[in-house]
């Protein structure tokens, strides 16, 4: 069936709908991963957009349950280039297309992805709409806009857990403020020796404090870190009682507690094969990444905070740590593949600092 995505700014873009769902609005982003579309269907960070992907084939291993970054998908929609027909692999417990009817994900494949991308990239990201139709463009058109608009307020609320739930069993105890974790996170952590507690995202200080945790991680997750102010009162009550880690949305919503503004990018940093560089070392990690906002720098002046990573494509800030408490933050995701295999220290560094 022919299918469109009609952004806010009026281009349309024609392709194939290749499931049942017909329509579906959201803010369109891309991401240049070229693995990995299991984990950002199911991530929580992307909860509420239409994705393109510009590698041009995917779908090729299909999926499997033990692999999704949460309980199921979390975007709106897919654009591709082309889904492949004939997936393989010996753990495959279903195809992409089935997974996407199923979870009613709209995806429209056949789509210029070049041309595409290259508009997010010069306008930045914008609101969408994927539809088997444009008989009222105009009408399409608003509705994208709105689409985005709807976006902008508190999106932590629909994919933090309701209830505050105990993992594994070790000598540390870490409570893991949920603003929409990747069950990734929570493995990670058990495996290297620790009890995790991972309370909702609307948990006050004390009640953390109640639970003795040696320390707090803040996680990842979806939208405008500005949009979620009583996290922010959180973890500024918590700074100076344990070390503080935070990770992506914390790692945002850490700086704001220190006192630094955040700014909105213009078209994200999403993908698997962002440059890092460490500037205490000199080192530079290749990372994966998936956020619209970012610390602005000039903010954190006179802050007792110190700039610990940067980004290699546009110099924005990767990293922070305070100077006197144990509170420090990256934007990237330390659990992420391929970056896991180089960033995943930064874990065994925060279980390190919570040894006594």
């Amino acid at each position: 069936m022919k299918g469109y995505l009609v952004l806010e700014n009026g281009r349309v873009f024609t392709g194939k709908l290749l499931n049942d769902c017909m329509m579906a609005g959201g803010e369109v982003v891309f991401t240049t991963a070229m693995i990995s579309y299991q984990d950002i269907i199911t991530d929580p960070s992307y909860y509420g957009q239409i994705v393109i992907m510009t590698y041009p084939l995917v779908g090729n291993v299909g999926l499997v349950q033990k692999s999704y970054a949460s309980k199921g998908a979390m975007l709106r929609g897919l654009v591709l280039r082309e889904a492949t027909d004939f997936p393989s692999h010996y753990e495959m417990e279903t195809d992409l297309i089935s997974f996407l009817n199923k979870s009613e994900i709209a995806v429209l494949t056949e789509v210029d992805t070049r041309a595409l991308t290259r508009v997010i990239r010069n306008e930045g990201s914008m609101g969408g709409i994927i539809t088997d139709s444009i008989e009222n463009l105009s009408w399409l058109e608003d509705k994208a806009r709105n689409a985005r608009k709807e976006l902008e307020g508190d999106l932590v609320q629909y994919v933090t857990r309701k209830n505050i739930m105990k993992f594994g069993a070790g000598d540390l105890r870490v409570v893991m403020v949920d603003l929409g974790t990747k069950r990734g996170y929570i493995d990670l952590l058990t495996k290297r020796g620790c009890e995790v507690v991972a309370v909702p995202a609307r948990t006050t200080a004390r009640e953390i404090l109640e639970l003795n945790p040696q320390g707090i991680l803040i996680s990842d997750g979806p939208g405008d870190p500005e949009a979620i102010a009583y996290v922010t009162e959180t973890c500024r009550s918590l700074l100076g009682k344990k070390p503080i880690f935070g990770i992506g949305l914390g790692h945002q919503v850490l700086a704001m507690a220190l006192g630094a503004k955040i700014k909105r990018l213009p078209y994200g940093h999403r993908g698997s094969n962002h440059p890092v560089k460490d500037l205490k070392n000199g080192r530079v990690y290749i990372t994966t990444q998936n956020h619209g906002f970012h610390i602005d720098e000039a903010s954190l002046s006179g802050l007792n905070v110190r700039v610990t990573l940067r980004s290699l494509n546009d110099g924005s800030v990767e990293g922070i740590a305070h100077l006197s408490l144990p509170v420090y933050s990256v934007q990237f995701d330390p659990e992420g593949f391929p970056g896991y295999s180089e960033t995943g220290f930064f874990l065994d560094d925060f279980v390190g600092m919570l040894k006594p």
